[in-house]
């Protein structure tokens, strides 16, 4: 979508009482350095799941009111973690962006817009300038403050992960069952960020699907019922048996982030989530490879 990324990218992306979170909860960050203290805590080690390059001086002007100043025609990549994160421990200066000629990149902020639905606090928006793809592309991104995960039992600090260069397309990285605490049955997508809308009052259960970075149709379009046909979700029955069902519909559209909602209406456990490739594309307007992901348990905060 140039959305997930030009949102969180371009706002966001890439996002407490557990049902609202409101806009004013997850500004930008441009403190560079770790505020957080560390408190001796023995917690345990997170992990980040990708840093994907989305955008290369491709950010809208517009990143710069009410997202990020300065960060208009900069670079834009999103992170995701493993759990969610405590956006109150989220600095700029929690994150070191090396490039391949060994180069630390320059970090303008930090967001966690878009992604800031119930549930989807695992991605950070990185804006800054990272490089460039051509001659010396963002090779590795490590975290070095405090960044604690939203039930502070996780600490990140000191793990890192290579960057997916600008040209790759998106592909799935998480899909999850999301608890039932969670669902927001009925809800219709607002105006803002962090309201994407709710599966379908019948829904039996839902699987969150998560993207590297932003996704949409090349068009621009959010995705519709033809790109809801297309996920394949695998669920496990009773007798051992698998069966592959699309989702009777998708959710968590219209708010430009890189979560869906596949909700379903039969029994089965999930297993598996997969795309074919070359239906969606990211903000650079690279089409994805064909994609798949084990689905983790339930979501946990």
């Amino acid at each position: 979508m140039k959305h997930l990324v030009a949102l969180l990218l371009l706002i966001a992306l890439t996002s407490c009482g557990l049902l609202s979170r409101p806009a004013d909860n997850f500004l930008a960050d441009t403190n560079q350095t770790d505020t957080t203290v560390n408190d001796g805590t023995d917690r345990g080690q997170g992990q980040l799941l990708s840093a994907f390059f989305g955008l290369d001086n491709g950010l809208p002007f517009s990143t710069n009111i009410g997202i990020c100043p300065g960060g208009g025609n900069a670079d834009g990549m999103p992170i995701i973690f493993d759990h969610e994160v405590d956006s109150r421990t989220l600095q700029a200066g929690d994150f070191r962006v090396v490039t391949q000629l060994g180069k630390v990149a320059k970090i303008t902020c930090v967001t966690m817009f878009p992604a800031i639905d119930t549930g989807e606090l695992r991605t950070a928006l990185l804006v800054g300038d990272f490089g460039s793809a051509n001659n010396d592309p963002p090779n590795e991104v490590k975290i070095v403050g405090n960044l604690l995960s939203l039930d502070q039992t996780i600490n990140f600090k000191a793990t890192q992960i290579n960057v997916t260069p600008l040209l790759l397309g998106p592909t799935l990285i998480l899909a999850e069952i999301v608890p039932q605490e969670q669902w927001q049955l009925g809800k219709e997508s607002g105006t803002g960020r962090g309201s994407g809308s709710g599966c379908p009052q019948n829904t039996i259960q839902i699987v969150r699907a998560v993207w590297t970075g932003g996704v949409e149709k090349a068009n621009s379009e959010e995705l519709g019922d033809a790109e809801r046909l297309l996920y394949q979700i695998a669920l496990e029955q009773s007798d051992g048996s698998t069966q592959r069902v699309a989702p009777f519909a998708l959710a968590d559209l219209g708010d430009g982030d890189n979560n869906h909602l596949l909700c379903l209406a039969v029994t089965g456990t999930p297993r598996m989530v997969s795309f074919p490739a070359g239906h969606l594309v990211d903000p650079n307007h690279d089409l994805n490879p064909a994609t798949s992901i084990t689905v983790s348990a339930p979501a946990l905060p």
